[in-house]
Parts: structure tokens; sequence; C-alpha cells
């Protein structure tokens, strides 16, 4: 765009109207206006007329980056191309207008959705059951943790700590610490993954789970996944799992057959639903047979040729959200799932991790890798010699948009100084990642040879580099008119 797009009360002006009304054809009475409650006019709301709210909104959305419009190469957010297959099975009129509270009679074939997703994801998974009303990640952690305190208080005890590993997900203490519970870190060992003696000593009986992310946001695999779920088994405790990065998994690694208890899947991220400022998400919950009784209320359940919703559960946690998840976040998972079938899933996991690892040789003795151990689906870089000429990653990330490229994640994980966190899914193609490439070996140049250029970047994005610590102190939050 060759001009910034003013706002929209900067192109406000008195007396502009976005439609015009035909006069009153019935006598006009006053009198019915004051039995009903009508809005009074917003004070400063902007007057338009029509073709500048179109023009407006369109200038706008030419600016959105998205992963429609090039690579988005967020680490262990999983921003894969969503086929539009799936949007167009989602907008089916007996999905997209079904009522939320239309009684089960005439939601079976909804009700039969639901259930066969969560009979894909126990396959995929080696899971007993799922459930698939969380909205999130975030919010199936919470679920999940939830499931584990009403399972150990069924024993007798709820137990104090969970677990965490440093290279775990930000949200895990989040999850843990909501649920009641003490958190307590264990370190990661010199080959990024969780070191055994810290887990060994840490695991008392006082530890009610473990929340183990794998891969870990590292992008390397828990090898010692077997030992680690026995360790915490021995002790009494429960072994969550983040699925968040089972995109590099599927069909390679199903985590109930390897002492998993619970774990939580992102439908947005490995089963390809709009993720992000993109639409809502999804994050259901899979469970071993002993957890069952504890799943969140309803429970879908076929008796003869109907499905029926069974509220009737007394060790359930309860309801933890209202009708029947981001239904059509559903939907779109089960056509990604049924189009591509058990070998296409399989493909997925293939060429995610070849795609990672080709971006990681590409890059190797250009850009610092803290740790050496075998990645996964992604692959995190660090700043560290490009510091030395005082750039630093977010410099690099800002260079990346002149390139017309989203940067990838930053300054994560934390046991990473100066992350950058890359994650080019399976739906990039070679060109792609080779333009990427391109891009961060040219910027590695510019931090030797000229690095103010890195550090004024962006020089030819829509918004050039904002000042964000003042913004994080001083957020403007108001229209307050125009001076």
């Amino acid at each position: 765009m060759s001009r910034r797009e003013p706002l929209i009360f900067e192109i406000s002006g008195e007396g502009k109207r976005g439609f015009l009304l035909p006069p009153l054809d019935v006598p006009e009475n006053k009198e019915i206006l004051k039995t009903i409650r009508v809005r009074n006019e917003i004070a400063g709301f902007p007057e338009v007329t029509e073709p500048e709210v179109v023009r407006h909104f369109t200038r706008l959305s030419q600016t959105n980056f998205c992963v429609d419009t090039s690579f988005y190469p967020l680490g262990s957010c999983t921003m894969k191309y969503s086929p539009k297959i799936n949007e167009k099975i989602a907008s089916f009129p007996y999905f997209l207008n079904c009522h939320p509270l239309a009684p089960e009679d005439l939601v079976q074939g909804n009700l039969e959705i639901i259930k066969l997703l969560e009979d894909y994801l126990c396959r995929i998974t080696g899971m007993s059951s799922f459930t698939l009303w969380p909205a999130a990640g975030a919010h199936g952690e919470l679920t999940g943790m939830m499931i584990i305190r009403a399972a150990l208080t069924a024993r007798g005890n709820p137990r104090k700590v969970v677990l965490i590993p440093d290279s775990a997900h930000g949200t895990n203490p989040s999850s843990a610490h909501i649920c009641g519970y003490q958190v307590r870190e264990i370190k990661s060992n010199e080959e990024g993954t969780v070191d055994l003696q810290d887990l060994e000593k840490m695991m008392t009986d006082e530890v009610a789970a473990l929340m183990l992310t794998n891969p870990n946001t590292l992008g390397i695999f828990e090898k010692d996944i077997h030992r680690i779920a026995e360790i915490v088994h021995q002790r009494g405790g429960l072994v969550y799992m983040d699925g968040a990065n089972m995109n590099a998994l599927l069909g390679k690694f199903r985590p109930g057959d390897h002492g998993v208890d619970v774990i939580h899947l992102n439908l947005h991220k490995t089963f390809s639903t709009p993720h992000g400022g993109g639409g809502p998400g999804a994050g259901p919950v899979g469970v071993t047979k002993e957890l069952e009784p504890f799943l969140p209320i309803p429970v879908i359940r076929k008796e003869g040729d109907k499905y029926i919703l069974e509220n009737d559960r007394p060790l359930s946690i309860g309801r933890i959200r209202t009708f029947f998840g981001n239904f059509l976040v559903l939907v779109k998972a089960l056509a990604y799932i049924l189009s591509l079938g058990g070998e296409g899933l399989k493909e997925v996991a293939e060429i995610a991790v070849l795609n990672a690892n080709y971006i990681r040789k590409s890059l190797e003795g250009i850009y610092h890798l803290k740790y050496s151990s075998p990645t996964l689906h992604e692959c995190v870089f660090s700043d560290k010699w490009q510091r030395e000429k005082g750039v630093q990653n977010v410099d690099i990330a800002k260079r990346l948009i002149d390139y017309g490229l989203h940067p990838p994640t930053m300054s994560f994980p934390l046991i990473v100084p100066g992350a950058l966190m890359i994650e080019p899914t399976e739906t990039e193609s070679k060109d792609e990642l080779d333009a990427f490439i391109d891009a961060m070996k040219k910027i590695a140049r510019e931090a030797e040879e000229n690095p103010e250029v890195l550090k004024e970047a962006p020089h030819r994005a829509y918004v050039r580099r904002l000042d964000e610590v003042a913004a994080a102190r001083n957020p403007v939050l108001r229209w307050k008119g125009k001076e």
C-alpha cells in the first residue's frame, strides 16, 4: 500500500450517512419508543459513507499477513495451510445453521460427527476415550488437570504438586496452578530433554502429575518416555502429555501406548483448522480407561441406532463449556482426517519433520544452535553470534518482514536466550523453504556487514518499527478525537 490508511475516525465527517431510509408512510408515534430500550447516539461515533467503509476495510485487509499469503513459520504453533475443502464442508447449511439448543433428536447427524471424531482421535493417539468440549489448547490443559485432580481425589488424596519441565509449553504452569497445585520445574539435561535424575529426585508422594510436552518446545522427542512414565507411576502420579506438537507424531507414535494417562490435542494446529486470528480452536482431551468416569459431561453414547447425551455421571468434573464445543472446528478436523486417511496422516508427520530438518541443516553454522540433539517438526536457533554485532532476534524478525516473510516465534523457549523457533509444517514446498533460508542467510550477512539496516527494519512494511516498550507502558486504548 502506497499511503498510510487513516483511522475510521479520521475519515468521518459530520452529516455523512451510509444509507438513507424512505420517508415514513405511517403516522409517527414517539410514545411507543418510550416503552422500549433505545440506544442513545454514541458521542464521537464515526459518520462515513458506504463506499468509504468498504474501501477502508478492504485496504486494511490487504495489509494482513496470513498463511494464505505466504510462509508462516511460528514454532510450536503449527500454522499450517488449511485446505479449503474443510471450510466448504463446514459451511453446509445443516452444520452452519444448526441451533445449539436443538433437541437431541434433531442433531443426530451432528452427534454422530462428534462421536466419529472422538473414535478417530482414540485410534490416532492410543487413548481410551476423548472429550471434544474444550475450546482450545489451554482449555484442554485445564480440563486434563481437572480430570487428574478428580481422579486422585477419588483415590483419597489429590496431592499438592505438579512437575513441569523447563521445555514445556508456557500455559502448562497456569493450568496446574488454577487447579490448586504448586508447580515445580524440572531442568533439561545437555540433550534438551527431561533430566531423569532430577525427575527421580523430585517425584515424591506429594506429586500429582508430570506435565510433559512431547516433542518438547525444542522440537526434541523425549526418547525416555517409557522410563519417565515408569518413574511417575511408581509413586502414584499421572502423566499428562501436552499434545500441541502432535503434528510431528501422526501415524508414528501413539502416546496412549507409552504410559500417557491424559493428553490434549490442538485441532486448530495438528488437524488443520484456522488458528489464532483465523478463528476459534478446539482442545480435545483423551484419557485412559481408568479416567473415563471423570470426563466432563455430557458424554455422547450410542444406544441402538440413536446417539444420546449422558449427564448422569457422578464422578464427572461437570460441564466445562456450553453446547457442543466449537462444532464447526470439529467438522473441519474430521474432514481433514477422512480426506488424508491413515497413510496420509503419517505422511504429514514425515514431511513436517523433513521440512524442519532441511531448514535446520541449511542454517547450521550461520545461526547458533544451542542443542545438538536431533529435532523433529521444528528447530530452535538463537541470535548468539549476531548479538556480538549488536543484532538481536527482534532485529532479525523485523528484517524478515522486508522479505515478505512472517517472523518465527521469538524468545521462546526461555531455555534458549534470543531464541528463533522455526516450524515450517508439511504444507510448505521446497521453493518456499528455499526463499526463507535465502532470506535468513542474507540477514546473517547484513548483521556482519551492515547491522544498522537490521536495527531500523522493517523498511518496506506498511507500519514501520514501533516503540514496543512505550506502547506497553503507555497503551492508547481509546480514541480521543481530532486535535
